[in-house]
């Protein structure tokens, strides 16, 4: 592509771009010192600058959702009800914009965000619906006494959201805490900032009360440190590495407050014995696939009884050789690149250590290209049990195959990580099925599919992927405080 090409390429993504802000108190602030820049994963274009928040900002945001705290807890439910179904209103109205500002800055192909952004909606309207089913209760009493169990929001809640799916991740949090009645101090990753910002601007059009939702960016160790030390706020949600939750779960505990943690995971794969292997492995081919593996339930290893092991293998190498790679908008792309030059460096190294020990490479392997961050999809077969792409969770679109003799020995392999996110299981024995829904260390089990838990259903990880969970029936539970008041109602 010549230079005339790629300047007039890199003017159509930024006119599709918008201008990244803060948003604190009811109102939007650019003109602050850069942080970092955002580049489109597919050309390595530049999108816009992004501001980095002072103390004083972060100050500013504080204070702004203490306030805002204040109105809102005090909106009738039906009230913030209405508010928010006009938020989502207006993002379903614009979807195919917010769509195109996900893609370019993250890479996955435009369908894929559309569906992202259906899929945010749906969390909004679930809990939405939740809080006006939010009961307290009445307790059985002697005589001249009421005993009553009130729920109340928790106060001002801090937030921490990452790249892979900025508008899902941001939904899930938001949605909660506004259902719930708190206010919220949105901290968004710094690498895909404009869907983010598209996100907020929705609400604040649909008329949120000033200081009920804010939005910063910047240094994350300081904005870290100080929302959550602060006395102001009151709970802490986090999606991201288990690394970081961790250090966010220490600082909250020295300030003594609720976390609320969905944290990395390397999700195993069970393919028993008797089943049709080579259409679980194209199957699996698609699941891997999307948004390029960057996605904390993607399935990783995959643990194969050695019966189906080359027929799986094989078809889902043919199905990866055969996938085109490319830019997020072409219509006939079926992956895109992965989100920075970070995770393309870490594929490939995952890969070189698992040939190094002896791995084969069935599909990919490397880079695709110069410009842009494309790496084919690869299957590693044969791959041993201490390879990173066995222990360490490749957030890329890496598989790897290991071959089993038995049920026994595929459930030691797939509990042998500290993690225990999302895990699935492919057999057509109700046994079986039985056993590994017993003894499978996971937080979500989807068995004879790759489907993830929608809103109606809980979402969360067991040992070190997480504290607690989001969605289903108990949604709005970590945003609520229990209030026992024991009231005579003897005169005094």
């Amino acid at each position: 592509m010549n230079e005339v090409s790629l300047r007039t390429l890199e003017d159509r993504e930024r006119s599709l771009y918008p201008k990244i802000g803060l948003f604190i108190d009811g109102q939007w602030i650019c003109d602050r010192d850069p942080w970092i820049e955002v580049k489109n994963p597919s050309t390595e274009n530049i999108l816009a600058p992004v501001p980095k928040a002072t103390d004083e900002d972060l100050a500013r945001a504080l204070n702004a959702a203490d306030r805002g705290f204040r109105v809102w807890r005090d909106t009738p439910p039906q009230e913030r009800v209405k508010i928010i179904l006009k938020g989502v209103a207006l993002l379903r109205e614009r979807t195919d914009d917010i769509a195109k500002i996900l893609t370019l800055e993250n890479g996955k192909h435009l369908a894929d965000a559309q569906a992202e952004i259906e899929r945010c909606a749906n969390f909004y309207e679930w809990d939405a619906a939740q809080s006006l089913r939010t009961f307290g209760l009445i307790v059985p009493g002697e005589p001249q006494m009421q005993k009553l169990i009130l729920r109340q929001p928790i106060g001002p809640v801090v937030a921490f959201t990452p790249w892979n799916v900025p508008m899902s991740s941001a939904a899930r949090k938001t949605s909660a805490a506004l259902a719930s009645g708190c206010s919220v101090i949105l901290k968004a990753a710094e690498e895909t900032p404009g869907t983010a910002c598209a996100l907020v601007k929705c609400f604040e059009d649909a008329g949120l009360p000033a200081g009920v939702l804010n939005l910063v960016f910047g240094d994350p160790a300081q904005i870290s440190a100080t929302l959550i030390a602060s006395p102001i706020s009151r709970l802490v949600t986090f999606t991201g590495s288990t690394g970081v939750g961790k250090h966010l779960t220490e600082l909250a505990a020295r300030a003594m407050k609720p976390v609320l943690m969905e944290l990395g995971g390397n999700a195993p794969v069970l393919v028993g014995d008797g089943v049709n292997a080579a259409e679980i492995g194209r199957l699996a081919a698609v699941g891997k696939a999307r948004a390029s593996g960057q996605i904390c339930a993607s399935p990783s290893r995959f643990i194969i009884h050695e019966a189906s092991y080359d027929d799986f293998v094989g078809s889902f190498a043919e199905v990866f050789n055969s996938l085109k790679v490319g830019d997020g908008f072409a219509p006939d792309v079926q992956m895109g690149p992965v989100a920075n030059a970070r995770r393309l460096a870490a594929a490939q190294s995952m890969v070189d250590d698992a040939k190094q020990r002896g791995a084969r490479v069935a599909a990919g392997g490397q880079r695709i290209g110069n410009r842009g961050y494309f790496f084919a999809p690869t299957v590693l077969a044969e791959v041993p049990l201490d390879a990173d792409a066995m222990t360490v969770e490749p957030f890329g679109p890496i598989a790897a195959c290991v071959s089993v003799p038995d049920l026994d020995a595929a459930l030691s392999v797939a509990n042998s990580l500290s993690v225990g996110l999302a895990a699935y299981a492919f057999t057509n024995s109700l046994h079986d099925a039985e056993r590994i829904s017993r003894n499978l260390e996971c937080g979500v089990l989807a068995i004879n599919h790759f489907g993830t838990p929608d809103a109606d259903t809980p979402f969360g990880g067991v040992k070190d992927s997480g504290i607690g969970r989001e969605g289903g029936p108990s949604s709005l539970d970590a945003y609520f405080v229990t209030r026992t008041v024991l009231q005579s109602t003897a005169r005094v």
